[in-house]
C-alpha cells in the first residue's frame, strides 16, 4: 500500500515522503496514529501544494534576510564602556546587549543565539560579529566600543 507520511517515522521515512508498506502496517499502525495517509490522487495533489507553499515561504524568508543583511552593513553600534589604563575593558559587551541596541535604535530584531562567533566584545575599537539571519545568510554586525568618560 502506498502511504504519504505526515510525520517522521523511525526506520520508515521522513515527513512528506511517499513510501510502500504492507497493508497491515498501514492499517494497524500508520493510519490509526495519524502518521500517514493513503496515497490517493487528491492526497498527492495536497502534498505537492504544501511542498510548493513551503518552498515559496523559504524563498520569501531568505529574501527578507538578504535585505536585512544589506541594511546591517551600514549600521555601526556604539557602546561606551569603562576601561583600565591599558585599554582593557571592565566587563564586556554581550550579544544580548547588541540585540537590545539593534532593537531599540533601529527596530531590527535578530536572534542572540544565532551569533556564529559566540564571543563577547572585550576590547576597545571596532569588532565585527557574524549573525546567521537565515540558512546560508550571514550578516556582519559592526560594534564600536569606546572608552566611557
Amino acid at each position: 500500500m502506498k502511504v504519504i507520511l505526515l510525520q517522521d517515522v523511525k526506520n520508515v521515512g521522513k515527513k512528506g515522503q511517499t513510501i510502500e508498506v504492507s497493508d497491515g502496517y498501514a492499517n494497524n499502525f500508520l493510519l490509526p496514529r495519524r502518521l500517514g495517509v493513503i496515497a490517493t490522487k487528491r492526497s498527492v495533489e495536497i502534498l505537492d501544494k504544501q511542498k510548493e507553499d513551503a518552498r515559496l515561504l523559504d524563498e520569501k524568508l531568505k529574501k527578507e534576510a538578504e535585505i536585512l543583511r544589506e541594511r546591517l552593513k551600514s549600521i555601526t553600534l556604539e557602546f561606551a564602556v569603562n576601561s583600565g589604563k591599558d585599554g582593557k575593558l571592565f566587563g564586556s559587551v554581550s550579544s544580548k546587549q547588541i540585540v537590545e541596541a539593534l532593537k531599540k535604535q533601529y527596530n531590527i530584531i535578530i536572534d542572540k543565539k544565532k551569533f556564529v562567533d559566540k564571543e563577547t566584545v572585550n576590547t576597545l575599537g571596532i569588532t565585527i560579529l557574524k549573525n546567521e539571519l537565515y540558512k546560508g545568510v550571514v550578516a556582519d554586525i559592526k560594534v564600536h566600543v569606546s572608552e566611557a568618560k
